[in-house]
């Protein structure tokens, strides 16, 4: 399988689909241009871990391996964290973490298209991290309209965020991740853990943390302060979504759950920030000094991004 349908996810059964408070849908919109596809062939290819995590949650031994072939960016894992993690189980989050069989590819030439395709659900992930961890920002959980919540199958019209707001606890840790019942360790937002052990302790550097489901690099927080300059300084990449001024017609009142707490409370403003819809953006990178489009991992919402720009 590949990343494009479950993210090409072909995971165990279990983790096939069954995301408790991890869900969502998603629809595609589309419009008619693109860009000629840009090689990544010569970059991480090889990558591949195999370390031993002493964290009580796991006491096991990562595994994650990429390839590349003339067409395909593929990855074979086990699903386990490869950088210390919270303990699980926990009061919010009653699940341990297990070993998966994770199997996926990706496009190893992406080409952008200005076709915005959601990534947000059971199947629909928005890409994977090198250690073989899901990128997975939304929940399964939602409120209806009287603000009766269900944090693991919520039938309600507003979604539930997982970070950024005090109303619900899902039991993430300090990588932004929690665990699935079947046990998947998964991200919520910046993987905080890997960064730095990718960065190797070097503070502001670029990161490149994984690949989105159409096959562009996913980079963490920090980017150029001018997208094309490989010589401006690096800065906090900010995402273009604002908080609503006012919420939307029937959301629970903001007295039970402050603005922030629903995926609704946010909105895209162009310019507001230096991300695209996507929290993407087109320029130049420590692996791509020719420039590519390239999404970021963000302290606020999206947090990760939500949809790819990328032919899928």
């Amino acid at each position: 399988m590949s990343l494009q349908t479950l993210f090409h996810l072909a995971v165990a059964s279990a983790l096939a689909v069954t995301l408790s408070a991890c869900g969502g849908g998603s629809s595609t919109s589309s419009t008619d241009s693109t860009e000629s596809g840009t090689s990544t062939a010569a970059v991480l290819c090889n990558y591949a871990s195999s370390l031993f995590n002493s964290s009580p949650s796991v006491n096991a031994t990562a595994t994650a391996t990429w390839s590349c072939s003339s067409t395909l960016r593929s990855i074979t894992a086990n699903g386990l964290p490869d950088h210390a993690v919270g303990t699980f189980p926990s009061t919010d989050n009653p699940n341990a973490i297990s070993a998966q069989n994770i199997s996926a590819s990706v496009a190893v030439a992406p080409t952008k298209t200005n076709v915005i395709t959601p990534r947000v659900g059971a199947q629909n992930k928005p890409g994977m991290a090198l250690n073989g961890i899901v990128f997975d920002p939304g929940t399964a959980g939602a409120c209806d309209n009287s603000g009766a919540c269900d944090l693991g199958r919520g039938t309600g019209a507003w979604s539930i965020e997982a970070l950024g707001q005090n109303s619900f606890r899902f039991g993430t840790d300090s990588n932004n991740a929690h665990v699935q019942p079947q046990g998947t360790y998964h991200y919520h937002g910046i993987p905080e853990g890997l960064v730095t052990k990718l960065n190797k302790g070097v503070a502001m550097s670029m990161a490149l943390i994984g690949w989105a489901a159409d096959g562009f690099p996913i980079y963490a927080r920090y980017g150029y302060s001018t997208a094309t300059d490989a010589s401006s300084a690096i800065k906090v990449v900010n995402s273009s979504y604002k908080l609503k001024t006012s919420p939307d017609a029937n959301r629970p009142a903001t007295s039970l759950y402050p603005m922030g707490a629903f995926t609704q409370d946010y909105e895209y403003v162009s310019g507001s920030g230096d991300l695209d819809e996507c929290n993407g953006r087109t320029g130049v990178t420590p692996e791509f000094p020719s420039g590519t489009y390239h999404y970021f991992a963000t302290d606020t919402f999206p947090y990760l991004q939500r949809c790819v720009k990328g032919m899928l």
